[in-house]
């Protein structure tokens, strides 16, 4: 990984030298826009509409338009702002874990400490970790104020950018205000569902089907280009159900217990054999009490 920014983590009198990393990458599968007659790549340039020339990114300044009057931003004058030269994440306050909301999360990055001696960086690390508590900070990157949640991940202490409250849209549906009874029953069957889906959850059971089945269709097609028949590639699969609204809720949830009892009972019969083949010696058993 290549570091993104450098500063220091400041908490009260405290400073812990850091650098920023990215904590997430994409892997989804490259692909550009071509034109569908011809096949001719589709490349985009930015002109200048004054003199129609092509305008080389390192030109290209910023500007305001208030409707009347426009003002340019030079790279200098964005420079000269003071939160843009700030090296610094401040820890604005320490708030229980659990008051920070999910959807307000952004994009996550790595702190390694960036000092002869780590102290300072374990310290801060082990008082969240005791504490239950997560880091509010604000700091600067890529010329925004970024508000962000620092807590701890195994043995790292990860930045989590947050949006800001203005960036959250209220949920305000009509179809929610109507009272709803639900029944102890319904409660019931929905809590057994529930129970039947359970597992720990292992992100790295899950791939992206997606993804996958592109390259799958990609690999196809340099083989065996516009001649290719996709049902050979994937199968013929009909057409899903379309979903109408459940009227029988009763029912509906009855019949999704047995059905997810049923499929994990069948996954564990066919787990079956493999956790006990060691058992499998019996047949030489029977044979001596045949003799």
């Amino acid at each position: 990984m290549r570091s993104i920014w450098k500063g220091a983590l400041t908490f009260g009198l405290v400073n812990v030298p850091v650098k920023v990393y990215s904590a997430t990458e994409d892997h989804d599968v490259p692909l550009h826009q071509v034109h569908a007659a011809d096949g001719g790549r589709i490349r985009y340039q930015r002109i200048c509409e004054i003199d129609g020339e092509v305008v080389p990114f390192a030109d290209i300044d910023k500007a305001y338009d208030d409707g009347e009057r426009t003002v340019v931003l030079t790279k200098d004058d964005i420079a000269s702002l003071p939160a843009e030269r700030s090296r610094e994440i401040d820890v604005v306050e320490f708030v229980p874990s659990e008051q920070i909301d999910l959807l307000t999360l952004d994009r996550a990055y790595y702190l390694e400490p960036d000092s002869k001696s780590p102290k300072a960086y374990v310290l801060l690390r082990k008082t969240l970790e005791q504490t239950d508590r997560t880091a509010i900070v604000r700091f600067s990157l890529r010329q925004k104020t970024r508000l962000a949640a620092l807590r701890v991940r195994g043995d790292v202490l990860v930045l989590q950018t947050l949006l800001w409250a203005d960036e959250v849209r209220e949920a305000a549906f009509s179809g929610l205000d109507e009272p709803v009874k639900i029944s102890a029953k319904e409660l019931e069957l929905s809590a057994s569902l529930v129970e039947s889906f359970s597992n720990d959850f292992d992100p790295t059971a899950f791939t992206d089907e997606y993804q996958e089945e592109l390259r799958t269709l990609i690999d196809a097609k340099l083989e065996k280009g516009d001649a290719l028949d996709t049902s050979e590639t994937f199968g013929r699969t009909e057409d899903a159900e379309s979903g109408g609204e459940v009227i029988d809720l009763m029912a509906a949830l009855r019949a999704s217990v047995e059905r997810s009892r049923a499929a994990r009972g069948a996954s564990d019969d066919a787990k079956e054999p493999s956790e006990s083949a060691p058992e499998k010696k019996k047949p030489a058993k029977k044979a001596s009490k045949a003799s």
